[in-house]
């Protein structure tokens, strides 16, 4: 019997080969074969069928797509950029910035002072003290497989959120500094809202912060991020802002009007 060639296949089952292929094996193995499979790993069908296969759309999806390639990509890298957000591993992973008071702590939401927060998940938090407490993470983008032409050209969205709560009984500050930064650490973007005051007495429920950097400039490879706070009643002890569930996502650019609810 005749030996077929796998090119010999109807377009639309190749298609259907290549949507359980790896997506570096079809880029670096695949692609480089012959025209057609040049074309087909090219196709905007492929990188579609792939982004079904893989859960990040559903078959009604109706948001604008300009590269279904890119968005495959940043759908398979997206995830929490900052290691350690809610505290599990200590202070691991953080640069303490500025330790003051009685430096920072990590504390269990179920303790003495804690409040529960809205996700049932997330178990403890790190707490400020009446001296300034800052501490920040810097991201390296390239080391987290987001490459330049990808941050230069398409610049996605990069979405940075964080959520602080303080003690009912003593006031504090909180503090939050996002910056975008080059190869040589120029800001090219940066979000520093005012200090947060919250009075002594007041609610203190969780209370999350979130900003969406969009149409940013070409060059950033970096991200600085930075947060903390103090009380204002200058009490020994960690009286001050808790901070966890940090966040730094690498997203598709989203729609005007599914960002619109974004500060």
């Amino acid at each position: 019997m005749a030996l077929v060639s796998i090119n010999e296949l109807p377009e639309t089952i190749l298609l259907e080969v290549f949507t359980y292929v790896p997506a570096r094996q079809l880029l670096l193995d695949c692609r480089p074969v012959c025209s057609l499979w040049r074309d087909l790993v090219d196709a905007v069908s492929l990188w579609k069928r792939k982004s079904l296969h893989e859960g990040f759309v559903t078959k009604d999806y109706d948001e604008p797509v300009t590269d279904w390639k890119i968005f495959y990509f940043l759908c398979s890298l997206r995830r929490n950029l900052l290691r350690n957000p809610c505290a599990e591993e200590g202070m691991r992973f953080w640069k303490i910035d500025r330790n003051g008071g009685d430096r920072w702590k990590v504390d269990s939401l179920h303790g003495p002072h804690g409040k529960d927060f809205p996700d049932t998940k997330v178990k403890h938090y790190f707490v400020t003290s009446y001296g300034l407490c800052l501490k920040s993470q810097m991201v390296d983008l390239k080391a987290e497989g987001y490459w330049e032409e990808l941050m230069d050209v398409f610049r996605p969205d990069i979405v940075i959120k964080d959520w602080f709560a303080a003690r009912a009984d003593c006031g504090c500050t909180y503090n939050i500094r996002v910056q975008l930064l080059s190869a040589t650490n120029i800001t090219l973007a940066s979000f520093e809202p005012p200090t947060v005051t919250i009075p002594q007495w007041s609610d203190v429920e969780w209370t999350e912060v979130s900003h969406t950097f969009s149409d940013y400039p070409p060059g950033v490879r970096y991200i600085l991020f930075q947060h903390g706070g103090k009380d204002t009643q200058y009490w020994a002890g960690w009286y001050g802002p808790g901070v966890t569930n940090s966040s730094i996502t690498i997203s598709p650019k989203m729609t005007r009007n599914s960002a619109a609810s974004t500060t």
